[in-house]
């Protein structure tokens, strides 16, 4: 099975640019009332940590994304010492967000997204990739305005202060209730609120993956024309465009026995299957607390492809596999999520065929 590449920013580049993968949402509701009033209370007492809540700390970074320009250098570590690094462009110009990312480590790619519509450029292969996404796999992973319930599963404490890329931050940690999702120490730049650097902490307070800017240009003149004029210079290049169907888990006969808590439906799809026939196609479901997100692929399952079950980390990623048995013949489930094992086991143990 083909799973579309998690980028190595989505949890973080989400968050910065607030929109995009990303789970690696592009907001929809403009910053405004409640949300203005903390922006403008901060830059006013920039001396003093705002004392906010869970819900108002996420509405200070989310707006924040949407009305500042950036350039700048960030690079992502994980414990098992594995670093990558990328260089950022995003413009916003009202409802219109738009950037540009090259990373910089590994095969070469660039990749342009214009609120939803996402191209990534592989130069190597001379190939473009074209999809629209609504759930881009970013932090916080906003869908719009933040949702109230989110505190009713992470708390939030001020840490102190910091400095990042040059920046002044506030730093403040954000506390899961229960043993289900990960924690997050978070540096926010102080007047702004624009999201600088983030770390995704186990429950044994271990660090298992950072993002950070390294190197920052805030309200740089960055033009979204610029960007838009890049973005749509395809020549030479071969287009593939993503083959995808939205589509309900009831109607493709899936549901959960019992929600996870905290985690709500938020898009179900029909993907095309690599190579295969676009008959062929894998089901993914997605699903997010409102920080962290988690995807379940389902597909039929394939002795012959299928390898066997386990489980794979990489920073805060973890990837469960599984064989699902089914009287009408089995199926493979592929569980990704930002979070933790236990998390994915959940949503594997409460997967089941809708009755007929």
């Amino acid at each position: 099975m083909t799973i579309p590449t998690r980028h190595p920013m989505q949890v973080f580049v989400p968050a910065l640019a607030a929109l995009c993968m990303a789970q690696f949402a592009t907001a929809q509701t403009a910053v405004g009332g409640p949300s203005a009033n903390i922006a403008a209370r901060s830059a006013t007492a920039s001396d003093e940590t705002p004392q906010l809540g869970v819900v108002d700390w996420l509405k200070r970074m989310h707006g924040a994304a949407r009305r500042h320009s950036y350039v700048g250098t960030f690079v992502v570590t994980v414990a098992a010492g594995n670093l990558s690094s990328a260089r950022i462009w995003h413009a916003c110009e009202g409802d219109l967000q738009i950037e540009r990312v090259d990373v910089l480590s590994g095969p070469p790619r660039t990749t342009f997204r214009r609120n939803e519509q996402v191209l990534t450029f592989l130069p190597d292969q001379r190939v473009v990739k074209s999809e629209k996404r609504e759930n881009l796999d970013l932090f916080p992973n906003l869908l719009g305005a933040p949702d109230s319930a989110v505190a009713d599963f992470y708390t939030v404490k001020v840490v102190g202060k910091g400095r990042v890329a040059g920046f002044d931050t506030d730093v403040i940690q954000l506390m899961p209730r229960d043993n289900l999702r990960f924690g997050y120490r978070v540096w926010t730049e102080k007047n702004s609120g624009l999201l600088t650097k983030l770390q995704t902490v186990d429950s044994d307070g271990r660090v298992v993956e950072q993002s950070a800017f390294s190197e920052l240009q805030l309200d740089a003149p960055v033009k979204v024309q610029a960007l838009a004029q890049l973005m749509g210079n395809t020549a030479g290049y071969r287009m593939e465009k993503s083959q995808i169907e939205r589509t309900t888990p009831q109607a493709e006969g899936w549901m959960l026995k019992s929600p996870v808590p905290g985690f709500k439906s938020t898009s179900c799809y029909r993907r095309a299957m690599g190579a295969a026939s676009s008959a062929e196609r894998t089901l993914q479901w997605t699903f997010t607390d409102g920080l962290a997100t988690v995807s379940l692929f389902l597909e039929p399952y394939d002795a012959k492809r299928d390898a066997r079950e386990g489980l794979m980390a990489l920073g805060a990623t973890y990837t469960l596999t599984r064989r699902l048995a089914d009287p009408s013949g089995d199926w493979w489930l592929t569980a990704v999520g930002e979070v933790p094992p236990r998390t994915l086991d959940a949503f594997a143990q409460s997967l089941a065929r809708v009755p007929r």
